[in-house]
């Protein structure tokens, strides 16, 4: 067993990392789309061609009733003029929350490309079709994990999960097809709210967000 951290080491470790940005890029307003839509398009493109691991992973931050929050990542499957989607289980602890606070905010955090995105918003479901689709397209395993998980529930040990996957796997044995589960499918974030990020020398960084008006959208500067 190696050593236990030294916890003053950890503490000074922790304020000497630095990062200081000097990309060379600066964000100005004439260099953003006409939209929000255009611009995060534009931006998920080149973190696919940067070769950023899984540059469609967000995180996803939401509010119980209570108002306590939760965060967690999630894959965005989805980006039209509705909003940005994605997929999960309606009983898990995001799907609870949202059903109790349909409002939630996403962040994409490029850091290896000294970018960021936020976007906030209502949430609401994807119709059954949408989800029926989507699930469709899943690898058959995912499908069958989706099935068996009862997602966010506490299990009594890693055993139980495979135990509920090879009962589901027998249930729809191998060229059977495996049906959405009901308490599984879709959501689509509809932002008032969308943020573009970048870094920039001595944390001057900077932020342009367009943000819904009764007036249309406006495109605004906020300080770093």
């Amino acid at each position: 067993m190696s050593a236990p951290p030294d916890p003053q080491r950890t503490h000074q470790l922790l304020q000497q990392l630095r990062q200081s940005y000097r990309s060379g890029r600066s964000l100005r307003e004439s260099d953003l789309g006409p939209d929000w839509l255009t611009q995060l398009r534009a931006w998920i493109d080149e973190a696919v061609a940067a070769g950023i691991l899984e540059p469609n992973a967000m995180v996803l931050a939401t509010t119980s009733a209570d108002g306590r929050p939760n965060a967690r990542s999630v894959l965005l499957r989805g980006l039209d003029e509705r909003g940005l989607q994605f997929f999960s289980n309606y009983r898990s602890a995001k799907g609870r929350e949202l059903a109790e606070n349909p409002r939630a905010t996403v962040v994409f955090p490029w850091t290896a490309m000294g970018r960021q995105v936020v976007a906030s918003g209502w949430v609401q479901q994807l119709s059954a079709d949408e989800s029926d689709a989507y699930f469709a397209t899943r690898p058959r395993g995912h499908q069958l994990g989706a099935a068996a998980s009862l997602q966010s529930q506490v299990v009594p040990d890693r055993a139980a999960l495979d135990r509920a996957m090879r009962d589901v796997a027998e249930q729809y044995p191998e060229g059977t097809p495996v049906p959405r589960p009901a308490y599984w499918g879709g959501y689509v974030l509809a932002p008032d709210t969308v943020e573009f990020w970048e870094g920039r020398e001595d944390r001057l960084h900077d932020r342009l967000r367009y943000r819904a008006t009764d007036r249309g959208w406006v495109l605004e500067r906020l300080a770093p």
